[in-house]
């Protein structure tokens, strides 16, 4: 069966302050999640992209001491995480020790996401994860929903 060659997406953005904090952000991406019927059929996904969207979005905040503009983007093959800010300084992980508090967020994205990457642009950096739904058994995340 031949695939329609057209490009079809949905995608949602939003800015976060840092006064915002980071609840706001992961309400925020779990409420669109439940429109693409992935609460449902994909709990552990939605958890999955909600603690990336909280890693993400914390890294704005407290080292780029920057807004986060947070776009969801689905595009019928991955979901899309982008988090942008202000700092043109990509990020790196780190080695944290057993006792340290922080510095495991990049580690658990590579844990959770298919892929992810980061990027400078003009006013900043975004870094994107992108999530493969599961298998078109699952209703409500197929290609053709």
């Amino acid at each position: 069966m031949a695939r329609d060659s057209s490009l079809r997406a949905v995608g949602w953005a939003r800015s976060l302050p840092v006064s915002s904090g980071v609840k706001a952000a992961r309400d925020w991406t779990r409420a669109h999640l439940a429109t693409l019927g992935w609460a449902a059929a994909a709990p552990d996904l939605v958890d999955s992209v909600v603690l990336t969207v909280s890693e993400l979005v914390t890294n704005a905040h407290v080292h780029a001491h920057s807004p986060a503009q947070l776009i969801l983007t689905w595009d019928e093959e991955c979901l899309h995480v982008t988090v942008h800010d202000s700092s043109t300084l990509l990020p790196e992980q780190r080695h944290a020790g057993d006792e340290a508090l922080g510095g495991r967020g990049l580690l658990l994205i590579d844990a959770l996401a298919d892929t992810w990457q980061a990027y400078r642009c003009p006013r900043g950096k975004d870094v994107t994860a992108c999530f493969q739904p599961p298998p078109a058994r699952s209703p409500g995340i197929s290609p053709s929903s």
